[in-house]
């Protein structure tokens, strides 16, 4: 037996979807067919995309995930530019005490 690799949609997908089946007036599983994607999993994306937002809490999407590791992965790139360039001045000022 083979298994398939799962198929991966972009955040963008999902909210259409989610918003195409509570506007519909198909039922869900229909939305689903027409959209090509499994039914269960059209149903975790209306759980997941239409929970009411919590007010103490902050909802991560992918896209903040995404905006988040990019912003980190910039300032570990300064951060290790900055350690190198604290590394050469050490090695130089212990040089010149000599």
């Amino acid at each position: 037996m083979s298994q398939e690799k799962a198929k991966t949609y972009s955040a963008e997908f999902r909210e259409s979807a989610v918003k195409l089946a509570n506007e519909s007036d198909k039922p869900i599983a229909q939305t689903a067919r027409d959209l090509g994607v499994n039914e269960n999993t059209l149903h975790t994306w209306i759980n997941k995309y239409s929970r009411p937002l919590a007010q103490d809490k902050t909802v991560r999407t992918d896209d903040h995930l995404y905006e988040e590791l990019k912003r980190l992965k910039k300032e570990n790139a300064r951060l290790i530019e900055e350690r190198d360039l604290l590394k050469k001045a050490a090695a130089y000022f212990a040089k010149e005490q000599r």
